[in-house]
């Protein structure tokens, strides 16, 4: 299917799909090739997106999702892949999901925190990783408990042990890994949000957004999406449903 001059104008205004990637994310970035390159879900949709659009990609590798939101209005990304969340949106046009991760709670052994519902509470604090999409979400949900923010998942944990806080806040494939490390802590049953992944561009481009939000509702639906997932076997990650 052939693409409007002016959608391609906008995506690849230099001739290049220009494709922010967040590395963080280590269900959507599994790896990298030998010259450093990103692999993964995230960068096979963006691929998929440069190929439709008939141009080159260039993978720009962020080391946070804070930092590649940053620059959305700097002329250094065409598409974005992140977490849609409301403080980024201000600056992004974002499509819907095209897959989500849950996100979950971590407590220490003999912790009397059971549920979800319990973590809120005066007198709990939160060990989170900061600018995260789920901690951007516990920025806007989160009323009595307080949060204790990092800049790395690693510091996170290190600051949730070193300091005795009451809970670790993150995405459960990550908190699997980390209860391993914890003798008697406990992952809280069920979710406090799922993190949405999906593709942004700046609000600027107002041809192309609804062009790639449909790119996406069509990569879910034929299953393309999943077999991105299958192919990499990122394990946590979920089709996310149609819009």
């Amino acid at each position: 299917m052939s693409v409007s001059p002016d959608i391609v104008a906008e995506l690849a205004p230099t001739g290049v799909l220009r494709a922010g990637i967040n590395m963080s994310n280590f269900l959507l970035v599994t790896s990298k090739t030998a010259s450093g390159d990103p692999v993964g879900v995230s960068p096979d949709m963006a691929a998929e997106v440069a190929r439709r659009l008939g141009v080159p990609l260039k993978l720009v590798p962020y080391k946070s999702p804070g930092e590649l939101g940053d620059d959305a209005e700097k002329n250094i990304w065409d598409i974005g892949n992140i977490g849609a969340e409301p403080q980024r949106a201000k600056t992004i046009a974002f499509t819907a999901a095209y897959c989500e991760i849950e996100s979950t709670y971590l407590v220490p052994a003999g912790s009397p925190i059971q549920s979800i519902a319990d973590v809120d509470k005066p007198g709990i604090r939160i060990s989170v990783t900061g600018r995260s999409a789920y901690g951007l979400w516990l920025e806007n949900n989160i009323k009595q408990a307080t949060l204790v923010r990092t800049d790395t998942l690693d510091a996170s944990l290190e600051k949730f042990v070193a300091e005795k806080l009451e809970v670790l806040a993150g995405l459960r494939p990550r908190l699997i890994d980390d209860v391993k490390k914890l003798p008697g802590a406990r992952i809280l049953d069920g979710q406090f949000s799922a993190v949405q992944q999906a593709i942004g561009t700046p609000k600027k481009n107002v041809k192309a957004a609804p062009w790639l939000a449909a790119f996406v509702e069509e990569a879910k639906r034929t299953g393309f999406v999943k077999g991105l997932i299958e192919k990499h076997k990122a394990n946590g990650l979920s089709v996310a449903p149609l819009a």
